[in-house]
This record gives C-alpha cells, structure tokens and sequence, in this order.
C-alpha cells in the first residue's frame, strides 16, 4: 500500500517562524512564557513544554513581571502590548508579517471613520487583535447569514482574517455589494493569506489521488477544520486525527493508497510519526 505525505501540508511561514523564536530563546534559558498556544495542535505544544516554553492567558498577566514573553504568529490587541510594559514583561514580537500589516491597515480604516467589518471567527486568537485595533468596536462576521445583518445605510469597509475561506469572503462581497444603500460606500480588502488560500485547490488534488485520507490536525484550529471539510468533499474516505493512537487501521482494508495531510499548525514530524505507525502495523 503506497503511504505519501503532502509536500504542501505542514506549517505555514508565520507559524515556522514563532516556533524558530521560541526555540532560540529556549536554547538560552531554562524557559519561556508564551501568550496562548504558540500553534493550535497540542503534540507540538507538548513538545515546546518539554524544553521550557510555558503557556500562559491574558489573565496570568497580573501575575508576571520582569521576565520575557513570546507573543505567537496569531497578533495581539494594543492593550497587551501596554499590559506588558506596565509589567516590565519584555516581549518576543512573532507576530506574522502578514497579521501584522492587516492590523495596521484596520487601524488606519478605523482612524478615517466607517463601520469596520470583519469577516472572522468569533474569539479566534488573529481576530481578537484585529478587533483591538478598532477599540473594539468592529463588527466580526462569521458567513453569510451575519453578513445580511449588517447596516446598508451607512459606509462599510470590510476586511479578513487571513486565514478564512477565498470563496466565502466572495460571496459576501457580493451580497454587501447587492444591498448598499444609495448614499453609503463599501470598500472591501482581500486580506486573505494566499500561502493559506492556495492550499485548499492543492489539497484537494491531492485528497482525490488517494484511496483513503488522513488529516492530522489539533482540535483547536480553525484553518484545519476548513481544510478538512475541503479533503472530505472531494474524499469521503477522509479522517480527521490529531495523534497516531487515533488511527483505525479497518480503514485501510481493501486500499491501494494513504495520503496523509494536515493544517497550517500540523508539525511535519506529527504527519511523519502517522506514517511510521501504519508502515510498522504492515511489516
């Protein structure tokens, strides 16, 4: 039985880099605060823990001072940035350089007037610092059913999560379009993360090349569940695990092919360790 793993599949650029910088700090100290996972998979997480690295909430901050903290690829809002400097916490910035231009960009937005949209899920980690940049008064839309909620009459500027689907932000820029009222204006910025977007035709190919599709990915993230369902679309024979121990090997009975893939936050040693498993079950 043929076993492949996606060449496309693993961390994206953002992600590799906050994991870089915990790494390098961790190889100089004993440990590292983190604000929030550093990556929506827990294998990772675990494997971070296990050097040093220690994750903490924003409400652990009034607890902590004169130390240093690493903020992850997801952003922050402004006001952890002030938390941090009145707690003499010096911080380890690993922000994405794709996040970090979409906040500057809303904040400006905001600073020019206008309702601020955002199409995003509720509570996610990247859109709680977008939100922040508005003072929190940015309306978060999750699909289109939020989208038909939303006041015509005055301007919009709608913006994205970068991680969030291509096509559902389309289809909202249309309907938006569709129902302004005479006299608003609606300006929209496609802030999608392409190295995220252009993942989804190339998974899907390669979901349709196997017999059988596991997708290894953490519970948490949001980009693993929009990739999975793109695997299952076009493969019903798709499982979703986030550890090897998860593997049912009745899957695979009567299949000519495995492919294993994974989200943005998916370790490629977690895909490899998937791999390992099945190959060991068949000598």
């Amino acid at each position: 039985m043929l076993i492949e793993i996606d060449e496309g599949s693993g961390f994206c650029f953002g992600v590799t880099t906050a994991i870089k910088k915990a790494e390098e700090e961790l190889a100089k100290s004993e440990s590292l605060y983190c604000l929030g996972d550093i990556v929506h998979n827990g294998r990772e997480v675990e494997r971070l823990k296990k050097q040093g690295l220690m994750t903490v909430e924003h409400k652990d901050l009034d607890t902590l001072h004169d130390t240093k903290m690493l903020l992850r690829a997801h952003g922050e809002p402004p006001q952890t940035y002030t938390k941090a400097k009145e707690q003499n916490i010096s911080l380890i910035d690993a922000t994405c350089p794709v996040v970090l231009n979409l906040q500057k960009r809303i904040r400006k937005a905001y600073e020019e007037g206008g309702q601020i949209i955002i199409y995003g899920k509720n509570g996610h980690a990247e859109v709680v610092g977008l939100v922040g940049q508005t003072e929190g008064t940015a309306i978060v839309i999750e699909n289109l059913e939020d989208a038909k909620r939303l006041d015509f009459s005055h301007d919009i500027q709608l913006f994205s999560q970068t991680t969030k689907s291509l096509e559902g932000f389309r289809e909202i820029v249309q309907y938006i379009q569709e129902n302004m009222q005479e006299g608003a204006k609606f300006c929209y910025f496609d802030t999608i993360c392409r190295r995220v977007a252009n993942r989804i035709p190339n998974i899907r190919n390669f979901s349709a090349q196997h017999d059988v599709i596991l997708f290894v990915c953490g519970k948490k993230s949001s980009n693993g569940k929009v990739l999975y369902n793109e695997c299952l679309s076009v493969n019903p024979n798709t499982y979703m695990i986030d550890d090897p121990s998860e593997i049912d090997f009745q899957w695979f009975e009567g299949k000519k092919s495995v492919g294993i893939c994974g989200a943005t936050s998916t370790p490629k040693w977690l895909m490899e360790d998937c791999k390992k498993k099945i190959e060991e079950r068949r000598i």
